[in-house]
């Protein structure tokens, strides 16, 4: 009852405003890092079990370790990658750890896949090199994007390309010097299966996955950028809410 004897009004559901902006805040992930462990760490274990071959299971999974240490460092200081690019990089670093463990020219998948589209070549490593344009373009082009490096959309595309097949003949010239310290390794990390093309159809196959990244996931890069971005604290309740 009022205080006059009447009614109370009803409670006033809240406004639409009012549920625009609670739906609007992030969901913080406090560790994403350690999550990303939590999701690799197994397959890193599988991947250690009983490899092909030592020697080219260390040249294979080096970055995989590295890229650990890359992130738990940016973490130290207060940085981190979008929900979206922790997702790609703990793809990439899954088909490293397969390629690592048989080594690219015997992965089952790949043969399985011969065995529908022909040939006599296993083509995992294509998709190895295929990712390697594929994320690095992504997490490039996060990294001009957050540190304002360079702001003009044009530009911008422009430079993750020229980053992504320049890591690409960088990658290339790493594989090289691996053969000339390990005959071994030339067959295994190299991956060549007899194609003396192999190292163009490599880096072209880097280019195609980062153009492939940019045309596909652009808008949603921009929108899981957007997710990180603290949210400002919300209005006292007003009359609408």
């Amino acid at each position: 009852m009022g205080p006059r004897g009447g009614k109370l009004p009803p409670p006033r559901r809240p406004g639409r405003s009012c549920l625009t902006r609670i739906r609007a805040l992030p969901i913080p992930i406090k560790h994403p890092n350690l999550l990303l462990l939590a999701a690799v760490g197994p397959v890193v274990a599988w991947s250690a079990w009983r490899p092909y071959d030592r020697f080219t299971w260390w040249l294979e999974v080096l970055p995989v370790f590295l890229g650990f240490l890359a992130l738990f460092i940016a973490q130290a200081r207060s940085w981190r990658f979008s929900n979206l690019a922790l997702w790609l990089i703990a793809l990439h670093m899954i088909l490293l750890l397969v390629g690592g463990h048989y080594t690219y020219a015997r992965v089952p998948v790949g043969d399985w896949a011969n065995g529908l589209i022909g040939g006599n070549r296993n083509h995992y490593d294509r998709l190895g090199h295929l990712m390697q344009g594929f994320v690095p373009a992504i997490l490039c082009r996060e990294l001009l994007i957050r540190h304002a490096v360079v702001n003009h959309p044009g530009w911008r595309v422009f430079c993750v390309l020229s980053f992504c097949l320049g890591f690409s003949a960088f990658y290339e010239l790493l594989e090289w010097a691996a053969a000339l310290v390990s005959e071994e390794a030339a067959q295994s990390f190299l991956g060549t299966q007899g194609d003396h093309w192999d190292t163009q159809w490599d880096m072209f196959l880097a280019g195609v996955g980062a153009i492939a990244a940019l045309l596909m996931l652009s808008r949603a890069h921009d929108r899981s950028i957007a997710r990180l971005a603290v949210a400002p604290p919300l209005p006292p309740i007003a009359d609408d809410c």
